[in-house]
């Protein structure tokens, strides 16, 4: 499989049968400032500040912008094969991380997967629908990029192409999630949340440390890997045997990868064998 937008240098590898990705987004300071104080001069750090204290005050605690306010910065996708194995991982337009870089060379790869293996290939998020699918529509919107095989004019373009563990473990929406991907991730025995969290990215960011944030996103898209391996034997695809099979092989996986992922070695650092309780 040539020119492949998202793993390049990878060669030899099975036919992929998902997806998984995360990302990470930052508030667009100069946007808020058009759009909710278009008649004031405010620098886009102050307009941020403004925004979350006002999100902060209505909402009972959180400052998080809606997800229209919103940049993505940081994308991390894995390739998974149809036995569920880990194939490859990649953070998108490494090592600069360029915004518009990343959104471009998603939604190229996107096509590319598309065309070459059609139904055969399926996305895998957690809260996809609710975010992060939302945020890279809106990213091509912004950027003006043409991708008709995922933008035609219907209203439910991604059901045969998209798996969102949040929808699917909630009975989409029948309950909240509290907790969220880290409780998910501990019942498992792996890291979750460690040192950073979705709230430090945007001080990460303007610290210049977008190489931390784009780790954080990987890890985050291994804990999704992990949650949708076990929805698998939920499902009946797999059996438990088979899931811890596949975690063990994969976590030797991950030792290898972290010559060129510094970040996996701290990940295996904070894994824990699963032993579910009481």
């Amino acid at each position: 499989m040539g020119n492949d937008p998202f793993y390049p240098s990878a060669t030899g590898l099975a036919p992929p049968a998902w997806l998984v990705f995360d990302c990470e987004s930052i508030p667009d300071g100069r946007l808020l400032n058009l759009v909710k104080y278009p008649n004031e001069t405010l620098t886009p750090e102050e307009a941020v500040a403004r925004a979350q204290a006002e999100a902060k005050a209505t909402s009972g605690g959180s400052d998080f912008l809606p997800v229209t306010f919103q940049l993505p910065i940081a994308v991390s996708i894995l390739r998974v094969g149809a036995d569920l194995s880990l194939q490859a991982l990649t953070c998108l337009d490494a090592p600069h991380y360029r915004p518009r870089a990343v959104i471009e060379q998603f939604w190229s790869g996107l096509v590319h997967y598309h065309h070459q293996f059609g139904n055969g290939v399926k996305m895998v998020t957690f809260n996809g629908r609710g975010f992060d699918l939302p945020l890279m529509e809106m990213a091509a919107f912004r950027y003006g990029l043409s991708t008709p095989q995922f933008f035609a004019d219907n209203s439910q373009r991604y059901d045969d192409w998209h798996l969102d563990l949040m929808d699917w473990l909630t009975n989409y929406g029948a309950i909240r999630l509290s907790g969220g991907l880290n409780l998910l991730s501990r019942l498992l025995g792996k890291p979750g949340k460690t040192e950073v969290t979705g709230k430090k990215v945007y001080p990460m960011w303007r610290d210049g440390k977008i190489a931390a944030i784009n780790d954080y996103c990987l890890c985050d898209t291994l804990d999704t890997y992990f949650v949708f391996l076990r929805t698998r034997v939920m499902a009946g695809a797999i059996s438990l045997d088979e899931e811890q099979v596949l975690v063990r092989r994969t976590k030797d996986w991950l030792q290898k990868q972290s010559a060129a992922y510094p970040a996996l070695a701290e990940y295996v650092t904070h894994w824990e064998e699963w032993r579910p309780w009481p």
